[in-house]
């Protein structure tokens, strides 16, 4: 995907893409995850496509996005992904940080964990020199399950603010604020595959 061949219209119709060409895969609802398209995509749509589906922080306010992913079948948006540097000065800063990941409630079984496979490949062959992913999971609403299916490695609870010596971080009262279980996934190898 890039901005030359689609674009993303009003709020309304964000989840539908309008590329030159189109797909026709046949059918209106994936069956099942094998039949996404996952690729790059702008932080705008990624952003959208997040107030729309994440759980606990539809909001994202930041503007440091390192690269952005959205998965779409027939012309229709079902997950989006924001990735950039680690928010706390205490994880290494060459770490790359997934700080949304997003998905539609009528996307199929495993979309979330066929996502993380696809972005961690295709992060470990852009930027080689990043040795590692981590992800923070909001233990009051998931159970890690799509890190675990991706192959990431707990690394266990961490309060919110961040670890013990780090700064205590600012969050607008409509962003989640309870303790988190940090997910890693080391890029010295080839990741997972699904």
């Amino acid at each position: 995907m890039d901005g030359a061949e689609e674009q993303c219209v009003s709020a309304d119709s964000i989840r539908v893409v309008h590329p030159l060409f189109q797909a026709g895969d046949g059918g209106s609802i994936p069956t099942s995850a094998l039949q996404l398209h996952f690729a790059r995509t702008t932080l705008d749509i990624a952003v959208g496509l997040n107030q729309l589906w994440h759980s606990r922080l539809p909001l994202y306010r930041q503007t440091g996005a390192v690269i952005c992913y959205a998965a779409t079948w027939d012309n229709r948006y079902y997950a989006s992904a924001i990735w950039s540097q680690p928010s706390s000065a205490e994880i290494d800063q060459t770490w790359l940080e997934l700080k949304r990941l997003a998905i539609a409630s009528d996307s199929p079984k495993n979309t979330a964990s066929r996502m993380l496979g696809f972005m961690a490949r295709d992060i470990h062959r852009r930027f080689p020199t990043i040795p590692r992913l981590i992800s923070y999971q909001d233990p009051q609403v998931h159970l890690g399950t799509i890190y675990k299916a991706a192959g990431w490695e707990c690394a266990g609870s961490h309060p919110s603010g961040g670890f013990a010596s780090a700064k205590v971080r600012y969050r607008p009262p409509d962003q989640a604020t309870g303790d988190k279980i940090r997910w890693e996934l080391p890029l010295t190898t080839t990741p997972h595959v699904d």
